[in-house]
Parts: structure tokens; C-alpha cells; sequence
């Protein structure tokens, strides 16, 4: 794997203070990436930078709600005064709280569709104009293999988020010209907090009976990015999709 093509790279991650996040910043700064790295958690975020620091990583941190708009303004913003540029944009963060419809957890949807959907729309908003100036960039966002098969009769809203990211990525890479890239990342049962979101006891119950079985490091996407990454400038990975070995959905 090359070093160069990641290195001194500046790369945005939001949701970054845990899971997914966490170990995309800590591999992609091990390859010499410059991050900023946002999220609501500050002081999660910030232990996070204070040991990539002591590891001569250079990297930042942004307290930021993805679902304000102005939040995702001012996050681009500190990127270029920090570092003059954004070469990757990683649209990370995400809630997964699952449940049946049946259970009319309406809150929860609409929490869902603010990070999910929109949240991703607002990185997109972000950095594109910057990414069109330069003529450069790269977005990548997190979707789920739920993207792929409606994860029924618990994630069925979930899997609506996550078929709009995978949308949303595409229509971005037609639209965007032969320059900027986009990659969209659809994991499968992956180690992260995400498995901790549904309220529903019923829901919680299998859903970390199905995590515990299943599955995989966090590392495992953070080396599947990297490698959209690394690839030279006319080579545009634009879907990855991977799962645990075991895993039949």
C-alpha cells in the first residue's frame, strides 16, 4: 500500500469521536493524512487528538452537529483556515436506533433522516463549492448493506437513509465532473456504537444478539477508505461494499 497517495492529504471526518470514525482517523493519520475530525463529543474528540498529537499526527478538532447546517459551514471553514485546503470529505457520521414501524417510534425517523440524509447533504454542501474551485476532492460516505436489502421488520427507516446515501452519491458523481470523486462505503455488521441506538427493548435485545455473532473491527472499513483514497487521481473507486464473511444479509 502507498504511503504517498494518503499522505499529507487533508481529511475531513465527521461522527469521528468513536467506531467507524475513530478508526478511520487513526489509520488514515498513520499514513500521514492531516485530519480534522468532528463530532458532538468534544471530549472524546479531543483524547482522541491528544493522542494522535503525541504520535506526530496532525490533527484537529471540530465540535460539530451534523444536522445544523451552520455547523457543517463552519467545519470547512476551520478546515481551510487550519490547513488551506480539504482534499477528502467522510461523511461518517450516523444512527442506526431500529425498531418495527408498527412501533411508531416517529422521533426516531426523524432523527434518522436529520444525520443520515441530511446530514450528509450538508457535508456535501460544505465542501463542494471549495472541492469545484480547486477543481479537486473526494467525498466519500457511509452508507450500509442495508442499502442493499431493506432491513425488515426492524430497519426498514434505516435502510430508507441509507438507500438515500447510496442515491445521493451517485447522483453527486454524475454531476460532479471527471475531477472531484465520490465513493460511497457499504459495510455490513461492523464494531461500532451504532449497535447501542435502538430503544426498543425488544429490538436492542436481538440487535446485539446479531452484533455479537457477527461482527467485524471497525479497522476493517477504515482500510477499505484508505484504499479509495490511495488510488491515483483518474481512478475513481465509486462503491465498496463488504461484510463479515458469516454474514448472509
Amino acid at each position: 500500500m502507498s504511503k504517498n497517495e494518503v499522505a499529507n492529504k487533508v481529511i475531513v471526518i465527521t461522527g469521528a469521536s468513536s467506531g467507524l470514525g475513530e478508526a478511520t482517523a487513526r489509520h488514515l493519520g498513520s499514513m500521514g493524512a492531516k485530519l480534522v475530525l468532528a463530532a458532538r463529543r468534544t471530549d472524546k474528540l479531543n483524547a482522541i487528538i491528544a493522542d494522535l498529537n503525541s504520535q506526530n499526527i496532525e490533527a484537529i478538532a471540530v465540535a460539530t452537529d451534523v444536522t445544523r447546517r451552520s455547523d457543517m459551514d463552519a467545519l470547512a471553514a476551520k478546515a481551510l483556515e487550519q490547513f488551506g485546503q480539504i482534499d477528502v470529505w467522510i461523511n461518517n457520521a450516523g444512527i442506526m436506533p431500529l425498531s418495527p414501524m408498527s412501533k411508531l417510534l416517529v422521533d426516531e425517523w426523524d432523527q434518522m433522516i436529520d444525520v443520515n440524509i441530511k446530514g450528509v447533504l450538508y457535508g456535501i454542501a460544505a465542501a463542494l463549492p471549495h472541492f469545484q474551485t480547486r477543481d479537486s476532492g473526494h467525498f466519500i460516505n457511509i452508507s450500509s448493506v442495508a442499502a442493499r436489502k431493506v432491513f425488515a421488520p426492524i430497519g426498514t427507516v434505516y435502510s430508507a437513509t441509507k438507500f438515500a446515501v447510496s442515491a445521493i452519491s451517485e447522483g453527486l458523481r454524475a454531476e460532479v465532473g471527471p475531477n472531484i470523486r465520490t465513493t460511497v462505503i457499504l459495510p455490513g455488521t461492523t464494531r461500532s456504537e451504532l449497535k447501542h441506538n435502538s430503544t426498543d427493548p425488544e429490538t436492542a435485545a436481538s440487535v446485539q444478539e446479531f452484533w455479537k455473532n457477527f461482527e467485524i473491527p471497525a479497522e476493517s472499513v477504515a482500510r477499505a477508505i484508505a484504499y479509495a483514497i490511495e488510488q491515483p487521481a483518474d481512478v475513481d473507486i465509486n462503491e465498496i461494499v463488504l461484510r463479515p464473511t458469516a454474514q448472509e444479509f
